[in-house]
């Protein structure tokens, strides 16, 4: 089985961690996200992927350098310019000779969905196109899909005011697509999967259906469904254990290899220390996800946090509900708060306060 996943997208929201890392390549408790979905594809028997590449494509080539991941081979297809969801698509299908039934997925959506059920409803109701759908509280936000009974697609709503929303079902972004549906989608032309082709299918009556499904699913693509991303793994809602090689020493608090925690440092569930990881003294981590390396000093507080690695969180300093990128350091008794996100080898000096900022790295910083 083939798909095509796309991740070309620059990920503005969660810069600056993004400037340099592009966001299906960025952590989930010490692991790259796209491998997730790659190993994700793979159990569902897909052998063969093709990422749809936009921004910083070399990346993705450099994080698979012999272009395969868990026994899932990579194909790369680099758009010439943005081409929308459907215009990625076909010249992703094009480029790596896709001429059969084939899976997409966007690059931002971690999920349990039983992909092979949801190839079953296809090919049982005989669909040209398939879309799984996920229930969200307010729907207002997104592209409601209502359909019939037995799955085929009524209309497509796009972010309906709040309280007029026909449902709650919204297109989660995996779809199962026979390849005629790219027919009609001209080539070199920015064309959207969700807002034209999809709508034009329903107009000329083809067979397009919907399935919606209780998996879980999560768009990481902000700072707040980032960190809620690393807590749901931690929490086993994608299955243990949440990252390859961790081990459980005690309920909730899991390791790679052996990190050096010191006596007297508190660990409350859920935590993840990656290999080579530091605790000093009398600091606390809680719903703390820290990377290889990183060093949480004497008296220093994480909570609902990410620590990437090689990054160091000075004595006494307070990180909360945020994300300190690679190599970064924040200083002594500096405080980090409210889904703030300091970027790749930034510097917050000591004593600072910060609320919901973002912090670059600076050249000239001392």
């Amino acid at each position: 089985m083939r798909a095509v996943v796309l991740v070309g997208g620059e990920g503005t929201r969660l810069r600056p961690l993004t400037t340099t890392v592009p966001k299906p390549l960025l952590p989930i408790v010490g692991q790259a996200f796209l491998e997730r979905q790659l190993s994700w594809l793979r159990s569902h028997g897909v052998d063969d992927v093709v990422l749809s590449l936009g921004y910083l494509p070399d990346a993705f080539q450099t994080h698979f350098p012999d272009a395969q991941c868990d026994g899932v081979r990579l194909h790369y297809a680099t758009e010439p310019y943005p081409l929308g969801t459907a215009g990625a698509i076909r010249f992703a299908a094009a480029s790596a000779g896709i001429d059969e039934r084939f899976v997409v997925c966007n690059g931002d959506v971690l999920t349990t969905l039983d992909l092979s059920a949801l190839l079953a409803f296809h090919v049982e109701r005989a669909a040209e196109a398939t879309i799984h759908l996920t229930r969200v509280d307010d729907p207002s936000a997104f592209g409601v899909v209502p359909t019939h009974d037995d799955g085929e697609v009524k209309a497509f709503v796009e972010k309906p005011p709040p309280g007029a929303a026909p449902t709650d079902w919204i297109n989660a972004g995996t779809y199962v697509l026979e390849p005629s549906v790219l027919d009609d989608v001209p080539p070199d032309l920015t064309v959207s999967i969700e807002r034209e082709t999809f709508p034009r299918m329903l107009e000329e009556g083809r067979r397009l259906f919907a399935h919606g499904t209780d998996d879980y699913w999560l768009d990481i693509g902000t700072p707040d469904k980032y960190l809620q991303a690393h807590l749901d793994v931690l929490a086993g809602r994608v299955g243990f254990p949440p990252a390859p090689g961790a081990i459980e020493i005690d309920p909730g608090i899991w390791v790679v290899a052996t990190p050096d925690v010191a006596a007297g440092a508190v660990l409350t569930p859920p935590v993840f220390l990656d290999a080579d990881a530091v605790v000093g003294s009398g600091a606390h981590l809680s719903g703390a996800s820290v990377g290889v390396g990183a060093v949480i000093e004497a008296g220093a507080h994480v909570e609902n946090a990410v620590v990437a690695d090689g990054a160091r969180i000075g004595p006494d300093a307070r990180v909360i509900d945020s994300i300190i990128g690679p190599g970064a350091v924040v200083e002594d008794s500096a405080v980090v708060l409210d889904h703030s996100i300091v970027g790749a080898r930034a510097r917050v000096d000591a004593g600072l306060a910060l609320a919901g900022s973002r912090v670059e790295f600076s050249a000239g910083a001392s």
